[in-house]
């Protein structure tokens, strides 16, 4: 292991993979990585024929890969199933009395689904909607809390090839009208309400408000499951109990045989212009690469508890809550709640009650556990977790570096995980038994995939220096299109930097051939001619010992064209002062550059954050520009978090 060098992490700290771990791990040498990654770029088509054949295929592929650029097709004339694949596969194996989710509400209930029990329930639901007159190619929406019938419900569409589209239960009515009409959804499935600190967040009542007025004429069902028990309305024409739908429903209901290409899922992520975009994603090439990225990141081991604390209303979910950990017949654990109810130890109160042996979570999570101290972890046994993991932007060195002391115990490797909605599946990580950390980086692409940092004319950059991230083939989880917008999604991925996938984030490659992802390209400031990621300057922030969070964005200046404003909130016991002002402009200066020093920085006791964690820095752009027009706050996690902002400016 590396020594530290000052608070904050330099290009040359590394964390070799702990030797306990390297010698039990799937891939343990880096040579192998290497020849295995050669491989997967030079012949994909050998490569990821032998990974597809390792899952259940109705009908062998003709063909691995078509490829006319943008569109991409893979396994050609091959028929599966993903349900059958997460399920009935395990079924004649001692997988079938192994549990495949366990689930802690936020109330405190526990209940444990078994792989038998889990096809049982979802062969239930699956004839359930078909009863309702649901067909193979019909689009459903999925609007409910993070509860086991959740995933039940994913995977019994996918089980009879219905089009799942699943909602963030934190989006508001005129959200879902968006969504639910712009993918022309036949039905949608909800619950009465969810538990979220203490209170029932209404999801029926928002599904009620959005389909008011016949504004979603295409939806002919709404399946409402039975949760909070609070009151809601009824409309007999359209609603229909969960609890009686699969009152008699068969319990056997066979996978449906559907072509690779079948659109498995919509999945919405914001657009530039502000609407949303219905990425789309095919059955055959998502799942091969869910199974096989879950596999070999998370170094998945048959004893393993598995927890990822996303929502399955986002890629994350889906991926590694759901579909990858399933179809390896791993234990996902699913929990309803926020991370800090009743108090900042519940989630490792968690781990140790559930001996949850792998941890996948947020850097904006984890910064907001530092902030709160040692105390909290320290009460709880964690020694059952042996891998840690980060996902949704990168995770400055200072948490990265908590993370790894005080829940990773120094014995628990990090992998810290880049990818998008639109890939399916992780594309730059580390893997935890062979690669050599650096805390903030996302270090090596996972096999099959070929990266690089380019120019905006698609010239490379020489290493150590910023540019476009952007990769230079296809891979098996790639977004297939934007539904019902084929020139948006060319436009957006493929014509800004021609001929290459255009990842939207800025990046840098260092002598080792790691990748360093500097956030979204419009997060990048330029100052004076220079070009910074904003991640660097928050690096730099949070590298100042009071400080337990940071964020910042650019603003318009007569003089540099750009300027910083940043937003801090501090750790624990520190307070705001003119003195740690001008520490922390110093320290920007110091770590950065003297151009770089912000023009402004703001102390606050919280930051506008979505629900899934992601600081929302467009709302701070807007405070920082006294601009009330904030837009869609549909996801905010606290809305008076952007009400004191404000006042900040009063």
């Amino acid at each position: 292991m590396a020594q530290e060098s000052g608070s904050v992490a330099t290009d040359s700290m590394k964390f070799d993979p702990p030797r306990e771990f390297q010698d039990a791990a799937l891939i343990s040498d880096m040579d192998e990585y290497h020849r295995i990654h050669r491989r997967s770029v030079e012949d994909p088509e050998a490569y990821w024929a032998e990974v597809a054949d390792q899952l259940h295929w109705f009908k062998r592929w003709d063909t691995v890969k078509k490829w006319d650029e943008p569109w991409v097709e893979w396994f050609v004339g091959g028929e599966t199933n993903l349900s059958y694949n997460c399920l009935d596969v395990h079924l004649d194996t001692w997988r079938k009395n192994k549990a495949a989710i366990v689930f802690e509400g936020e109330p405190g209930d526990v209940r444990t689904l078994t792989y038998q029990q889990l096809h049982h329930e979802v062969c239930r639901f699956a004839n359930a909607l078909r009863n309702l007159g649901f067909e193979q190619d019909d689009r459903v929406a999925i609007y409910m809390p993070m509860i086991p019938e959740l995933a039940i419900a994913l995977l019994a569409c996918a089980r009879i090839g219905v089009t799942h589209s699943v909602i963030f239960g934190g989006f508001s009515a005129e959200a879902i009208r968006d969504r639910v009409n712009d993918a022309t959804c036949k039905g949608i499935i909800t619950a009465d309400g969810g538990w979220r600190r203490g209170r029932i967040i209404e999801l029926k009542k928002a599904v009620d408000d959005a389909l008011a007025d016949n504004a979603c004429p295409t939806v002919e069902h709404v399946v409402t499951y039975k949760r909070c028990e609070n009151e809601i309305e009824w409309f007999d024409d359209r609603d229909v109990w969960w609890h009686d739908a699969v009152a008699d429903a068969d319990a056997d209901c066979p996978a449906v045989p559907l072509d690779a290409q079948h659109p498995l899922f919509i999945l919405y992520t914001s657009g530039s212009t502000g609407k949303p975009k219905g990425v789309l994603h095919a059955l055959g090439g998502y799942m091969v690469y869910a199974a096989h990225t879950t596999k070999y990141v998370f170094d998945l081991k048959e004893e393993d508890t598995y927890w990822c604390t996303a929502d399955i209303g986002w890629i994350t979910g889906h991926s590694y809550i759901v579909y990858g950990p399933l179809a390896n017949g791993a234990t996902s654990f699913m929990f309803e709640g926020a991370p800090n109810f009743p108090d900042w130890g519940r989630l490792w109160d968690i781990v140790e009650r559930h001996s949850v042996s792998i941890f996948y979570t947020a850097p904006t999570a984890i910064r907001a556990f530092l902030k709160q101290g040692d105390d909290y972890p320290n009460k709880h046994d964690l020694t059952s977790l042996r891998l840690l993991g980060t996902v949704g932007e990168p995770i400055n060195p200072e948490a990265w570096l908590w993370y790894h002391r005080v829940i990773g115990g120094e014995r628990c490797p990090i992998i810290d995980t880049w990818w998008q909605t639109e890939t399916g599946g992780i594309l730059i990580t580390p893997l935890p038994g062979v690669t050599p950390t650096k805390p903030g980086c996302a270090t090596l692409p996972f096999f099959g995939v070929d990266p690089d940092v380019v120019t905006q004319a698609g010239e490379p950059v020489p290493d150590e220096e910023q540019g476009f991230l952007v990769m230079n083939q296809p891979w098996p989880g790639m977004m297939r299109t934007i539904y019902g917008d084929d020139d948006r999604f060319k436009e957006t991925y493929w014509d800004v930097i021609p001929g290459r996938y255009f990842a939207g984030d800025a990046a840098l490659r260092d002598k080792d051939g790691y990748y360093w992802i500097l956030g979204r390209v419009d997060d990048v400031v330029n100052i004076s001619g220079h070009r910074l990621g904003t991640a660097e300057i928050e690096h730099a922030l949070v590298g100042h010992p009071a400080v337990a969070e940071a964020a910042v964005i650019g603003t318009p200046d007569e003089l540099t064209g750009e300027a910083l404003v940043c937003f801090v909130t501090l750790r624990s016991g520190e307070e705001g002062s003119d003195d740690l002002l001008a520490g922390l402009m110093d320290q920007v200066a110091r770590e950065i550059g003297r151009f770089a020093r912000p023009r402004e920085i703001r102390f606050t006791e919280a930051l506008p954050k979505t629900r899934s964690g992601k600081i929302m820095r467009r709302l701070l752009r807007k405070v920082a520009a006294n601009d009330p027009t904030l837009g869609n706050v549909d996801t905010i996690e606290d809305i008076s978090v952007l009400a004191r902002l404000q006042g900040d400016e009063e």
